[in-house]
């Protein structure tokens, strides 16, 4: 790999770890309701990339299901999540989307696992739950990575469904996703939540600030250099390179928010990102696309 595609490779998985700090301030420290952050979010990724929705692909059901899952239906998880899980934690339960992806593609696509990528799966797994397991606490896992989780799930399955759509370019896929995300995420925001216009009037520029950054800087331009670093290298070579973004988000996380890392937590994060290592190493028909989809968070 060319040094300066090195560099816009570490630029895109700084840009999705600076944007795990940016929903956590802005989900937890400005108090900005998250189902109402994902609806405005997607709300400005849809208008903008609105002329490139057409032609549209088939089948539309799929795709806005794929969209939606993709999109507010994850994201809306993870911004829920975050409120009360740190980034550096989220990150690495975020892996766990890898292993779901290609369990999942197994499942429905047939496609099979031999003992080095199960091996890998075990380590994500037990690394994962070494992460959301939380001794201190009554409950012995931390309800807001569940739902971290549950995202990382949402967008495996998403991912998968994807690959039974063909012919859809980068920037048509995001017009996609925020089409299909932005009516039932203001359903949701308008049903579930309260004070929303309030709220983000109280934090003034700052949360305009997050918004055009998550919208413009991480949805569009992170990941259109993605998809053309994906097209111009092979995915074998592109994907162990992602673990730098939970590296980064790990790194941010204690710099900026003040995360907690203990003992447990260095383990966890050790056998998560080896076991992650050793799945993209060893890939099968569904790894590109899943790389280039599961790694929104992101």
């Amino acid at each position: 790999m060319a040094l300066r595609d090195f560099f816009l490779m570490f630029l895109v998985c700084f840009l999705w770890a600076a944007h795990t700090i940016v929903s956590k301030i802005v989900v937890s420290g400005m108090e900005i309701p998250p189902l109402f952050y994902a609806a405005v979010r997607f709300g400005i990724v849809a208008v903008l990339a609105l002329p490139w929705l057409l032609p549209a692909p088939r089948p539309r059901w799929r795709m806005l299901l794929v969209g939606f899952l993709m999109g507010g239906g994850g994201f809306a998880l993870f911004f829920l999540g975050i409120r009360t899980a740190s980034p550096s934690s989220a990150a690495v339960v975020s892996q766990l989307g890898l292993p779901i992806t290609t369990l999942l593609s197994v499942v429905m696509l047939g496609e099979r696992i031999y003992w080095r990528r199960g091996l890998g799966i075990a380590l994500t797994f037990i690394g994962g739950v070494l992460v959301m397991w939380d001794p201190s606490a009554g409950f012995p896992l931390s309800v807001g990575l569940v739902l971290i989780l549950a995202s990382a799930a949402v967008g495996s399955l998403a991912s998968v469904m994807m690959k039974q759509i063909k012919g859809v370019r980068p920037i048509q896929f995001q017009a996609w996703i925020g089409l299909a995300s932005v009516a039932p995420m203001i359903l949701l925001t308008t049903t579930l939540e309260t004070g929303q216009v309030d709220k983000a009037l109280a934090a003034g520029w700052g949360f305009v600030a997050a918004l055009l950054f998550s919208a413009l800087v991480v949805s569009l331009i992170a990941h259109t250099i993605y998809y053309g670093l994906i097209g111009k290298y092979p995915a074998n070579l592109i994907a162990p390179l992602l673990i730098m973004n939970p590296l980064l988000t790990v790194a941010m996380g204690i710099l900026v928010t003040g995360d907690r890392f203990d003992a447990r937590m260095a383990l966890g994060t050790g056998l998560a990102l080896c076991g992650v290592l050793i799945i993209a190493l060893r890939r099968n028909h569904v790894m590109p696309l899943a790389s280039v989809l599961w790694g929104r968070f992101r």
